[in-house]
């Protein structure tokens, strides 16, 4: 699989610096902000169709070295080296999924627990840790595919949260979700990396017809797929009371945005809240795994909410300003221990060497899900006024080689012909 290069968006947009009004906050230690206090809850269910759990996620106190749900890490304060949350789709042939996304999350938090000392860890150190950890995982799982036929095509999505102080990052890769709800509002702090999305932002579909559009089951990339991708990293100034949710499109693609807001306004308790989304997910079909975790946010350290907030929750992204971490330096086969290539075969996950559906940008990379069935539409995600675009990674080939090779057939068949004419 090659390299992908950088494509255009399917309309042009120009990506700019946050201005004055939306800028991100200034880095500074977490030892500014002494009590960010969770309490949270996760879990993952089959649901009605699949017959295996290709979902995934990760609960880690990165300050203790602890990961999973223990009494301790559910209602806990955030050290000095943060904490991360993640949830992971997996898709591929057989149990492959299954294999990425577990792959996924051990990989993100060995590497978000590498080289930690006792020192505390600084906002953007941690948000540059969290892209290199996904990076990381992207670029581990490629080679286990490469390594292993049986588990060709393999890939997971991830939407990864993580915090020190006051501001939450989060790493997306694929078409998990990360809500918020603040008083009253919910609001998708993440955007879906998939066809209809962009689809949508480019004004060739309309949330009327993303409900019933066909090609729901295509995402733009995956870790996994190749060898590097390009990581979404945006953030949120937290406060007091605010509610965190992760989740797969188990639950996104199946329950209604008001019906997601009214579950996770239905108790003050996360186990509560988690067992509603998932029975609802599941209510409502369950045509896919469903995974979702819940991370309540309290703490002195938090601002309470105000009624004139001088900037409205809404996806942002974070820009790190002292060393570009967009691309992962490819491991050699012999650092892995892996094989050379060999032959994609058919998987769960389909790239830019296939063909693409019509209607799909030309050049972009995409991956199709598979299962039993067709998937049910997902729930058209909310408009995102005077964002940044995502930029999606493809493989890019010269205009002159393809005219090259156009012309080279036609002299071939004028060719053919004319020996068959003489």
């Amino acid at each position: 699989m090659t390299k992908p290069q950088p494509v255009p968006p399917i309309t042009s947009s120009t990506p700019c610096e946050p201005s004055a009004s939306t800028a991100a906050p200034d880095n500074h230690s977490p030892a500014d902000a002494t009590d960010v206090r969770v309490k949270l809850f996760a879990r993952t269910d089959v649901g009605q169709v699949r017959e295996h759990n290709e979902d995934n996620f990760l609960v880690a106190d990165l300050t203790r070295r602890s990961r999973g749900l223990l009494e301790a890490n559910r209602a806990t304060g955030i050290g000095t080296q943060g904490a991360v949350f993640a949830v992971c789709d997996g898709m591929g042939g057989a149990a492959a999924g299954e294999v990425a996304s577990q792959l996924a999350v051990d990989i993100l938090y060995e590497s978000l627990v590498d080289g930690l000392d006792e020192r505390a860890v600084k906002r953007d150190d941690l948000a540059r840790r969290l892209v290199r950890a996904v990076e990381t995982a992207g670029l581990r799982i490629f080679h286990e595919a490469k390594a292993d036929r049986s588990r060709r095509g393999m890939g997971t999505t991830v939407t990864a949260a993580a915090l020190v102080d006051d501001v939450l990052f989060i790493a997306q890769v694929g078409d998990s979700r990360g809500y918020i709800l603040r008083g009253e509002k919910l609001v998708q702090v993440t955007r879906d990396q998939s066809l209809v999305n962009q689809l949508i932002e480019a004004g060739q579909l309309t949330e009327e017809e993303a409900e019933t559009f066909e090609h729901n089951n295509i995402i733009l990339q995956a870790l996994g797929t190749s060898d590097t991708v390009q990581v979404d990293l945006t953030y949120a100034e937290l406060r007091r009371g605010d509610i965190l949710l992760l989740c797969s499109d188990g639950l996104s693609g199946m329950v209604k945005y008001d019906e997601i807001r009214e579950l996770l306004k239905s108790s003050v308790e996360p186990l509560d809240i988690c067992k509603s989304l998932t029975e609802r997910a599941n209510q409502a079909g369950g045509h896919d795994n469903i995974t979702v975790i819940i991370v309540q946010f309290d703490g002195e350290s938090l601002k309470p909410l105000a009624d004139d907030e001088p900037e409205p929750l809404k996806y942002r992204k974070y820009t790190l300003g002292d060393e570009s971490f967009s691309d992962t330096v490819p491991l050699s086969s012999g650092q892995l221990g892996h094989s050379d290539d060999t032959d994609d075969t058919d998987g769960a996950m389909r790239v830019a060497s296939h063909r693409p559906p019509s209607g799909f940008p030309a050049g972009a990379p995409y991956a199709l899900r598979s299962g039993a069935g067709p998937w049910p539409p997902q729930a058209p995600p909310r408009p995102h006024e005077h964002d940044d675009r995502i930029d999606i990674p493809g493989t890019y080939v010269p205009v002159w080689l393809v005219i090259g090779i156009v012309i080279a057939v036609v002299v071939l068949l004028v060719g053919t012909a004319f020996l068959l004419l003489r």
